[in-house]
């Protein structure tokens, strides 16, 4: 693709590398078969090459963006299927999120949508007051009625009032920050990314995560000083914010590195893992010690599944006879292009893996998505649990909260890590509960001890 940024405009270090970006770009229009919105709505403007034509004109211009981009770059679910599927190596993930940045400084929304970004990014990344909100939400479920109409700010309240839980988990003790000490001779030392809306909504994760990896003999550090990776804010343009929560726990697992030493840094929420092995990028510009302290936690970065499989997981119960629709999070299909390795795992560990039709696409959560966009997020979510459904499988296994967030409500949904640790000697996710054949099935205490 052709550009004609100018020598200024290049002086610009997000400039510059949109600009090799757009330049990537031959136009053959691969993009568009896998992505969600244009499967959806067939605009060729809500298709990944439709969104550079526009975030091209919007970004050479140098103008503020306008209506018409703020809508379909807004409809973008980030999944990053574009990239999977692109042949001539586009990354459109720095591209979109360069477009979004320069939106949040130039374009200005309507006031109740500022108001709801506001208060997503400002609760969301911190637990406490997540917690307070769910509280909230369940409270106002009953006044669901009031918001009936059909106005987009209608139907977000509606979205945020409907993903509320009914009950939300009491507090884990996992989040607290201490190490796990190894069960045996120590294989390994790892710090754990703990996250903020996963503590909130389902603590188990992280309790399963460090009681395997502590069987296996893997030292599990939760540094003090780490909290939200950043994802939520950065998704929604605030670079400010997310920089400044990214920072915070570069700061704390480099001084973790650096000190008695990491084999890795544990993350058990793939769209939070895509956007921790991005920070050598983020931080690109960056004074030097900070720069190299970015690019050391991007490397040490690690799904939970690929430390799993480094550290030969092996299950210790008979079989469970449970058939389980693996859902690949897009952020770890498409974000870390890791597919095989967590349906190899649960395949080891017994299961019957059944893959859906359209694996590859979006079940619409995507970070707030499914509250900013909850028509189309609600369409792709009853479109991927018929295809889970379809495969006539007992429950639906995924790597990210808010893939499992989105898909509750149909069919039982687990964390990949909660089955792999209870076929390692865990306790059963309260998901397995009364399943037809499932071993050891009901749901023991959830400790980390």
């Amino acid at each position: 693709m052709k550009t004609e940024f100018t020598a200024a405009q290049l002086a610009d270090p997000d400039i510059r590398e949109s600009n090799g970006i757009l330049r990537t770009c031959v136009h053959c229009g691969f993009c568009t078969a896998t992505c969600p919105t244009f499967v959806l709505l067939g605009d060729e403007l809500d298709s990944p090459r439709g969104r550079i034509y526009l975030i091209k004109d919007m970004l050479e211009s140098g103008r503020a963006a306008r209506e018409e981009e703020v809508r379909h770059v807004d409809r973008c679910l980030s999944c990053l299927s574009c990239m999977t599927t692109c042949p001539s190596g586009v990354n459109y993930m720095h591209l979109v999120d360069h477009a979004r940045s320069h939106i949040e400084k130039t374009y200005s929304r309507p006031l109740m949508e500022r108001a709801i970004r506001a208060v997503l990014a400002l609760v969301l990344p911190r637990p406490r007051l997540f917690r307070a909100a769910l509280a909230g939400a369940r409270l106002a479920r009953p006044l669901r009625g009031l918001f009936g109409g059909t106005s987009m700010t209608a139907r977000r309240l509606r979205a945020m009032l409907d993903l509320a839980p009914e009950a939300v988990p009491e507090p884990g003790e996992s989040a607290k920050p201490t190490v796990h000490r190894a069960q045996g001779p120590r294989r390994g030392r790892v710090a754990l990314l703990t996250g903020c809306a996963q503590t909130v909504l389902a603590p188990s994760i992280n309790e399963a995560t460090i009681r395997l990896l502590t069987r296996m003999g893997i030292e599990v550090v939760v540094t003090a000083g780490q909290g939200c990776c950043g994802a939520l804010t950065h998704h929604m343009g605030r670079q400010g914010s997310s920089h400044a929560q990214a920072r915070r726990n570069i700061e704390a697992w480099a001084a973790e590195a650096r000190g008695e030493g990491l084999d890795a840094i544990v993350v058990n929420a793939s769209g939070c893992g895509t956007t921790v092995k991005d920070y050598g990028h983020m931080f690109r510009e960056a004074e030097p010690a900070l720069r190299d302290k970015a690019a050391l936690v991007a490397e040490l970065a690690k799904d939970v599944s690929e430390v799993l499989e480094a550290f030969r997981y092996a299950p210790t119960r008979e079989r469970p006879g449970i058939a389980v629709a693996y859902h690949a999070a897009c952020s770890l299909q498409h974000g870390q292009r890791i597919t095989g390795v967590p349906k190899a795992l649960l395949e080891r560990a017994g299961f019957d893996v059944r893959v859906p039709a359209e694996a590859h696409l979006c079940c619409g959560s995507a970070g707030t998505y499914n509250i900013l966009q909850p028509e189309i997020a609600g369409r792709l979510r009853e479109r991927k649990l018929d295809h889970l459904a379809a495969t006539g499988a007992e429950l639906i296994a995924s790597g990210n909260i808010g893939c499992l967030t989105q898909l509750g409500g149909g069919m039982p949904v687990a964390h990949t890590v909660e089955l792999l640790d209870w076929m390692a000697g865990g306790p059963a996710p309260a998901a397995v509960a009364g399943l037809r054949g499932a071993v050891n099935a009901p749901a023991e205490a959830s400790s980390v001890a």
